[in-house]
């Protein structure tokens, strides 16, 4: 029986496209802006081919305040997260879709954000 596991282990390994990164000195006017990043992860999600489930966005205050938005697709996930007292944002866009371009994703969020540096990291997420 272990022998059968390990055989659809190996043959239906289930591969993942994990993008992520850190947005460094972006307007903070942007990242405050709630319905703009709500919108802007809407339509990346369609740039990337995902399907979308469900979509969330609130504010979140204290020192650190700022922005979550979090699209949940039918492939996995993006999740946008803002700190406007740094000018700061993080960006996770992964999928598990055939079709789906978490990258595609993630420069699009980044070009209309427009921060004066970021680090954009990938990790192949598979079961091997």
């Amino acid at each position: 029986m272990s022998s059968q596991l390990i055989s659809l282990v190996n043959t239906d390994r289930i591969i993942g496209k994990h993008v992520f990164g850190n947005l460094y000195d972006i307007d903070p006017k942007i990242l405050n802006d709630k319905d703009f990043l709500h919108n802007l992860v809407l339509e990346a999600v369609k740039i990337a081919n995902m399907k979308l489930v469900e979509i969330k966005s609130w504010n979140f205050g204290g020192k650190k305040g700022g922005v979550s938005v979090i699209a949940l697709v039918e492939e996995s996930h993006i999740a946008l997260h803002t700190w406007t007292e740094y000018n700061y944002a993080t960006l996770d866009v992964y999928t598990c879709g055939e079709n789906s371009n978490p990258q595609a994703a993630f420069e699009y969020i980044v070009s209309q954000l427009k921060p004066k540096r970021y680090q954009m990291f990938y990790a192949d997420r598979s079961s091997e």
